[in-house]
C-alpha cells in the first residue's frame, strides 16, 4: 500500500493515543484533550463495533484521522445494516487536498466490507459547506436534509 514515499494508513492504536486524541480535539474542540484520550482508549476496545485510523506522512507526523462505527439501527438514506458509518475525519489544514481523506477513507470502507456492510454513510451540519464538498469529492451522495429541534421538559 505503500513504497515508503507516500502517506500510510495504520489503525489506530494504544501506541498511537495521544496523537490521535489532539487530532480529535482539532475536530471537536468542545472537549478537553483529556476526554478524547478516555473516548479513543475505549474505542480500542470496541474492534469489533468501531475502528479509527491515521494517516501518516513519510517523515512520520500524523496528519489525520477517521472513525467509524457500525450501526445496526436504521441510517438515514441507507436499506442495508449494518452500516459502515463515518463517524469523524479529520486532515490537518495545511495537509489537505492531498487525497489523505481518500486514503483514510478507503481504509474504512476495507473494514467495513470486512464486517458484512453494504453502504457506507455519514452526516454534516447543513452550514458545514467544506464537509459536503469533502463528501461529495468522495463518492458520497446527499441523501437528505433535516433540522433537528428539540424542547426542554418542565419537572412539573
Amino acid at each position: 500500500m505503500n513504497d515508503g514515499t507516500g502517506p500510510r494508513i495504520e489503525p489506530c492504536a494504544l501506541h498511537s493515543l495521544e496523537e490521535w486524541a489532539v487530532l480529535r480535539h482539532a475536530l471537536w474542540p468542545e472537549a478537553p484533550v483529556q476526554d478524547h484520550l478516555s473516548d479513543a482508549q475505549a474505542m480500542l476496545w470496541e474492534q469489533k463495533k468501531a475502528a479509527a485510523f491515521l494517516v501518516r506522512l513519510p517523515d512520520g507526523t500524523a496528519a489525520g484521522f477517521a472513525e467509524a462505527a457500525l450501526r445496526h439501527d436504521y441510517v438515514n438514506g441507507c436499506s442495508t445494516s449494518p452500516v459502515a458509518f463515518l463517524e469523524g475525519i479529520y486532515v490537518e489544514p495545511e495537509h489537505r487536498h492531498r487525497g489523505l481523506a481518500r486514503l483514510l477513507c478507503r481504509a474504512v470502507e476495507a473494514w467495513a466490507r470486512r464486517h458484512g456492510c453494504r453502504e457506507f454513510a455519514s452526516d454534516a451540519l447543513l452550514a458545514n459547506t467544506a464537509s459536503h464538498g469533502m463528501h461529495e469529492a468522495l463518492g458520497f451522495e446527499e441523501t437528505e436534509r433535516i433540522v433537528c429541534y428539540r424542547k426542554p421538559l418542565s419537572s412539573s
